[in-house]
């Protein structure tokens, strides 16, 4: 962008050059020519004292981010919680066209009103600058509305008539305001393409703009779901190291361009995958002060229940909790270690509303459905804000007044998002009624004690029994401790089994009155068990595993074994032993992968005609001589060609 800058200014100059000097060749043809006399010396000019340059505004903001949350001015940790606006005569149930300004503002300034006013406590908006005031309407449209017929004039006349008194208005009701750019993302992004130079041209109005920048209730969210970067390789992909390398360079540049201009603004930045993609930043982070990561979640996504696919990443119904916690902790967790999150589109609905782009029920913590799932994952990670992407003038028609079962609507129907969301946020806002006299808390779906494998996780989920009967989900509120770290240890609820052992791990919780706690043997076993419920003989092909006679029969190019979510920690062993209990003839090989990722290479062993094969743990490579580190296994087993069982007879660690 700087180069294309200096060639135009170059060119200005010469154009400037040019002129001048054709006209003082006609002064010369029209004034007659005048005798010369030499010029006086000059005389020195005074010392013109140097101006400093204007110091940089450092006041804090009225939120700023600090390590991995959002704080305020005192340093309370704050998630905000919101719902969306997109200033268009289509999403705005055609109120008002052809260009009314007054009547867009009269129309969306009333549905802020009107959702206030229910009862709603929400504090943010979301605001899509929609390109409906920015696009060149002489052109032809186009499938990525936004960028291909951007009018930059367009877009400052109505960033001054539209969006800034749109900003101005929501701020005044108590709102914090994130700004999203005109448009979506197209499907295949690359550094330097015209997307990533509109966009930094967007961000370079919009962080200049007096009323904007440094304004602490404005952030920005630098784009609406990317899905396909071009990486290193040529290649477009939603994922992988090498694409997450060139993100960083896309967005880190527009980053920097707001900065430059002095804006120390709240920015939150897009992954992958239509914002569901997000593990490689964590080794390439967007480098800066003020930065979060924007987030979509929909049923379907992260592994999460639907009771339909979804449009862009498809899934089933049937994941339930344990499936959207593990798609969570491999794709928001690698940043929500260290940045806070804001999920800036989420709803759900049953289908048969036709109300909401997630399809799924609000069902259970720790069973089937999305939204009950969503909140409580949402707040055990605690520094995620999130809003509720349904309509706004739906939102403006909501009562709090329960509806029948048998005949429920959209908005009071509490397998849908309106109605427990309503709640929830008055939850988070403190204005529900203070809790009762506590009975006792329970560990869910524990019964005596766990047994877990070494390499292993698994999340806990609290609840809280009180006396007249309700109960309550309190994980995040709990103090969770393990008597043996060395054996196994918790981290914000999940329980991360390190080695083969037994802990006693003690859960306590404190009301306004009494406390109570709870305590669970922990027993971790071998990281290899044969056994039906802890084998998988179907990681790629469809398998079939008898545990009574550890006889394993695998699909074609089929491979079966174990899977550890927190990565199997084999450091401190010398070798691994592997024997077969009987002969083979299809090409049996062990495999490890310190990628979470069938499709890396693994260290390879090949039992041949032999039943058994030594690994060295610490001298593991792939077939490209790469090392393959024994501290994170994500994966290990065995592949074969297929369709002839063969017994496994003994794993041993030495």
């Amino acid at each position: 962008m700087k180069f294309i800058s200096k060639i135009i200014a170059f060119s200005l100059l010469l154009f400037c050059f040019s002129a001048c000097s054709d006209d003082t060749k006609e002064l010369e043809d029209l004034v007659p020519p005048q005798e010369e006399t030499p010029d006086p010396e000059p005389e020195p000019e005074p010392e013109t004292p140097i101006t400093p340059e204007e110091p940089e505004d450092q006041t804090p903001l009225v939120l700023n981010v600090v390590g991995r949350y959002l704080k305020d001015a005192e340093g309370n940790i704050v998630n905000l919680h919101g719902f969306g606006q997109t200033y268009s005569p289509f999403f705005n149930n055609g109120a008002w066209n052809n260009y009314d300004v007054a009547g867009c503002l009269r129309y969306n300034q009333g549905l802020i009103d009107d959702i206030l006013a229910a009862g709603w406590c929400m504090n943010f908006v979301r605001m899509h600058m929609d390109p409906y005031w920015s696009d060149d309407p002489s052109q032809q449209s186009v499938r990525y509305e936004g960028h291909e017929r951007f009018s930059e004039t367009r877009f400052r006349k109505y960033l001054d008539e539209v969006f800034v008194p749109m900003a101005e208005y929501a701020i005044s009701k108590g709102l914090f305001v994130v700004m999203r750019p005109p448009g979506v993302s197209p499907e295949n992004i690359a550094i330097g393409d015209s997307y990533q130079m509109f966009l930094l041209k967007v961000w370079d109005i919009v962080s200049q703009h007096p009323k904007l920048k440094n304004n602490g209730y404005v952030m920005f969210e630098l784009a609406n779901e990317p899905i396909h970067i071009q990486g290193p390789d040529g290649t477009y992909a939603g994922s992988g190291d090498g694409h997450f390398k060139n993100m960083k360079t896309y967005f880190q540049a527009i980053v920097d361009k707001i900065r430059a201009n002095k804006a120390r603004n709240i920015i939150w930045v897009p992954g992958l995958g239509y914002q569901s993609n997000y593990e490689g930043f964590a080794n390439h982070p967007i480098e800066g002060d003020n930065i979060g990561y924007a987030i979509h979640v929909y049923p379907g996504w992260y592994g999460s229940d639907a009771e339909q696919p979804s449009a862009e990443l498809g899934g089933v119904m049937g994941g339930g909790y344990e499936g959207f916690q593990r798609g969570w902790d491999a794709q928001i967790m690698p940043v929500a270690h260290f940045a806070p999150i804001m999920v800036t589109e989420m709803d759900w609905a049953p289908a048969k509303y036709d109300s909401s782009w997630g399809k799924s029920i609000t069902g259970e913590v720790g069973g089937v459905g999305f939204g009950a799932n969503f909140k409580y994952i949402a707040d055990n990670t605690g520094n995620v804000s999130w809003m509720l992407f349904t309509s706004p003038h739906l939102l403006a028609q909501f009562k709090d007044v329960p509806g029948e079962e048998g005949n429920y609507t959209f908005l009071n129907d509490p397998e849908a998002c309106p109605w427990p969301v309503y709640h929830w946020f008055k939850e988070y806002a403190g204005e529900t009624s203070s809790e009762g006299e506590l009975e006792s808390i329970e560990l869910m779906n524990v019964s005596g004690s766990i047994e877990i494998r070494m390499g292993d996780s698994k999340n806990l989920i609290v609840k809280a029994v009180y006396k007249d009967g309700t109960e309550k989900v309190i994980t995040s509120e709990s103090v969770m401790t393990s008597s043996n770290e060395s054996v196994c240890k918790v981290e914000r609820g999940k329980l991360i089994a390190l080695k083969e052992g037994e802990s006693e791990l003690t859960i306590s919780y404190a009301s306004s009155t009494v406390k109570k706690e709870v305590k669970i043997t922990v027993k971790v076993i071998t990281p290899f068990p044969l056994t039906a419920a802890m084998f998988n003989p179907s990681i790629w092909e469809q398998g079939t595993f008898d545990e009574a006679t550890h006889t394993l029969t695998l699909g074609q190019y089929g491979f079966g074994g174990w899977q550890y979510a927190e990565g199997l920690d084999l450091s401190s062993y010398n070798t691994l032993t592997v024997e077969l209990g009987s002969d083979n003839d299809s090409q049996i090989s062990f495999r490890l992968f310190d990628k979470n990722n069938y499709w890396s290479e693994p260290a390879t062993y090949d039992f041949g005609s032999s039943r058994k094969v030594v690994v060295h743990l610490n001298d593991m490579k792939d077939k490209n001589g790469q090392k393959i580190s024994s501290s994170h296994l994500y994966i290990i087993g065995f592949w074969s060609l297929g369709n002839k069982p063969f017994v496994i007879k003994s794993l041993t660690l030495e």
